[in-house]
């Protein structure tokens, strides 16, 4: 897949992604599954996902450009956390293909829509539940701490979610701090948690939430501040000194398209049977390797983040 990367330069903007040089990651990630009814996951860009069950895609937060999307399936559902441009893209996601595609927005995202994406929405609040597609959809509140009409993320105007996909319960956060809300989630199996300062919170403080809701695997996700790349190595740390059973996993979020790698979320507690150990760095060659059904809470995905 060709991508045009394109980082956002939006100084008043909340979610800004600085231009700092290219992250070298060592990562390994999981291959696409062979059993067709494992959860899958894509990590895109900074906030932009997709993830698969079956033969239902959904898209999270698309933005800076259709062509991240274009080896995907036409999403069945759309996912919009918040306004800013990181999550709300009206350019990329008019040019999507959405001619069988809802999409699912807080109220303050759908108001910037043009009429004709407007009627493909549910507009959701906070606490909110909705089922389209066998998906359950709840609207979890994402804002930041206290609570301000001038902060960056005011309480009720964005969304995080929970999905309950193929029998597996999946936190999105959002751009949030370690909110109340956060904290009391019960029986999360996958949960993507932002950690980027000023706008949303940093590692410590995501890692004091997880610990609290002790998700079975979490992802750091929405990491790029404007002083760079947040610690994840160190939020990996933090969250395992005190909880070793819940698996943290790191990949890159700033990959270039051609090195990107499905993730396997998970499948009955198990991990499908092959990955993929490759270096996001240039002329490296990927290496293939092996794994059989190693338990969920087995697996560590193993990560040197290089310091930039």
């Amino acid at each position: 897949m060709k991508t045009f990367f394109t980082l956002l330069v939006l100084p008043l903007l909340a979610c800004t992604s600085p231009t700092t040089g290219e992250a070298t990651t060592t990562l390994e990630t999981i291959a696409p599954p062979t059993i067709a009814d494992s959860v899958l996951f894509h990590p895109v860009h900074h906030s932009s996902m997709v993830l698969q069950y079956g033969k239902t895609t959904i898209y999270v937060d698309p933005h800076t450009g259709p062509e991240r999307f274009a080896n995907y399936p036409a999403p069945d559902l759309v996912l919009i956390t918040d306004i800013h441009p990181d999550h709300l893209d009206t350019a990329t996601l008019a040019a999507l293909p959405l001619d069988h595609t809802r999409i699912v927005a807080p109220k303050a995202v759908v108001e910037l829509l043009p009429a004709r994406l407007q009627e493909k929405c549910s507009t959701m609040a906070n606490g909110e539940e909705i089922e389209l597609n066998n998906v359950l959809i709840t609207g979890i509140p994402m804002y930041n701490l206290p609570p301000s009409p001038d902060a960056f993320h005011p309480k009720g105007r964005g969304n995080g979610y929970v999905l309950t996909l193929g029998g597996k319960r999946i936190y999105i956060s959002g751009d949030t701090q370690g909110i109340p809300e956060m904290r009391a989630l019960q029986n999360i199996d996958i949960a993507f948690v932002c950690m980027n300062l000023p706008y949303t919170m940093d590692v410590d403080e995501a890692a004091d939430a997880v610990l609290a809701f002790k998700p079975k695997v979490v992802y750091p996700y929405h990491y790029r501040g404007t002083n760079g790349f947040s610690d994840v190595k160190k939020f990996k740390e933090l969250v395992n000194a005190k909880d070793p059973a819940i698996d943290v996993r790191l990949v890159d979020w700033f990959l270039k398209a051609s090195r990107q790698r499905p993730v396997a979320a998970a499948y009955n507690g198990q991990l499908t049977n092959e990955c993929t150990t490759f270096a996001v760095q240039r002329r490296q060659h990927d290496t293939d390797c092996t794994l059989r059904h190693a338990p969920l809470h087995h697996f560590a995905q193993r990560t040197n983040m290089a310091s930039r």
